[in-house]
């Protein structure tokens, strides 16, 4: 549902973080900027890269540059003035096949000091592939030390739902979260991680207050359960709590605050339907299942999300923005809470998927375009 390109083959990609003297020297971002009509104001959409193949996560570098993952499985740098690197060296072998691939990447909260950088990704091994997420040092040779701190078991041979989104909690902890790979039962299940958000300590360890912790027939690492396809993460800037959304089969999209231990009932309830139009489970509530705080009906295919605390955007200030695959465009939410009082959609004029969406420390909102020479997109009040 999320991508429409499929490839088999496993990879290392190789290059270096350091190589920026033989980076490809792009267009600059500011002399390639075209318009974009919005409720509450104009804004100047500036390409600030192109040439990615389905650029999938972004994190901002404290030196102003910026880290992008290609699905294909290459990470690179993004320097201010539009130049792209080689490939970084280190990162992990991947399976780039149906919605597999190098997905998201972040930054430690004591990045200048550690200087480690995590990745999320589909690892083959026995049985497929799986969504496993690991860490390494970013130096001028690249990734070094990389290290697995999760992986999500048991592999599987699909090629779908691979979730994938990192987030560090102001406790320094980190919530992963996963698809049910196109396997609906499975999120069902507390003894396998997909269809769940995980969560763990920066090194892999387990939280001991972790809600399924001491239980033999749970795995330890999950927060919550229930889930479809997790594809956008963010903490709220005033509570500091997770909201997530996740992806519905034929409508049903949703964005729920997970709990922790709390089923959000997927597939047992949803508000879509199959492909085929066949109902799935049992309707769209059930006693003892989380409902959402809102869903889409038809489908947006929403990835990436974040929520604007800029003054860049005065009027924004607190909404919320999720991007949209099936439509093309950027949805914005205003809240009151948890309830969303009115949702807006814009850059029909870009005429992109998007997938990923980023506030960077300048303020401006980001977007990536998904898509074989995919674009970084800077939002700008014109």
């Amino acid at each position: 549902m999320t991508t429409p390109r499929t490839a088999t083959r496993r990879q290392m990609l190789a290059g270096t973080a350091g190589a920026i003297a033989a980076a490809v020297v792009l267009r600059p971002g500011a002399s390639h900027a075209q318009s974009a009509r919005t409720e509450k104001m104009r804004l100047k959409v500036v390409e600030v890269a192109d040439g990615l193949d389905y650029p999938w996560g972004l994190a901002f570098l404290p030196d102003g540059s910026m880290l992008v993952t290609e699905r294909e499985g290459r990470l690179r740098r993004i320097l201010p003035d539009g130049k792209l690197s080689a490939a970084i060296r280190g990162v992990p072998e991947v399976v780039a096949r149906g919605q597999g691939g190098l997905l998201d990447v972040a930054l430690d909260p004591r990045f200048a000091d550690n200087r480690l950088v995590y990745l999320t990704y589909s690892e083959p091994g026995q049985g497929g592939s799986g969504t496993t997420a690991a860490r390494g040092r970013l130096g001028e040779d690249g990734l070094s030390d990389v290290q697995v701190i999760f992986r999500q078991t048991p592999k599987l041979g699909t090629g779908h739902h691979f979730g994938s989104r990192l987030v560090f909690a102001p406790d320094g902890t980190l919530f992963i979260t996963t698809g049910d790979r196109g396997q609906m039962a499975r999120a069902q299940e507390l003894s396998m991680h997909q269809g769940k958000v995980i969560r763990i300590r920066p090194d892999g360890s387990i939280p001991p207050d972790n809600p399924f912790v001491g239980r033999n027939d749970a795995r330890p690492e999950i927060w919550s359960y229930g889930h479809r396809n997790i594809q956008g993460a963010a903490l709220h800037p005033t509570t500091g709590r997770l909201w997530l959304h996740e992806h519905g089969a034929r409508g049903g999209d949703e964005i729920n605050v997970p709990e922790a231990g709390r089923n959000y009932g997927w597939p047992v309830i949803t508000y879509g339907m199959d492909y085929s139009g066949a109902r799935i489970g049992e309707g769209t509530s059930k006693p003892g299942l989380e409902q959402p705080i809102h869903w889409w009906d038809p489908s947006i295919a929403p990835s990436g999300m974040a929520f604007c605390t800029s003054d860049r955007y005065p009027a924004w200030r607190g909404n919320l923005f999720i991007g949209s695959l099936r439509f093309s465009q950027l949805v914005r939410l205003e809240l009151d809470g948890t309830t969303v009082l009115k949702e807006e959609r814009f850059l029909d004029e870009v005429g992109k998927r998007i997938r990923d969406v980023r506030q960077g420390p300048d303020g401006f909102l980001y977007v990536t375009t998904d898509e074989s020479g995919g674009s970084v997109l800077r939002l700008e009040p014109a």
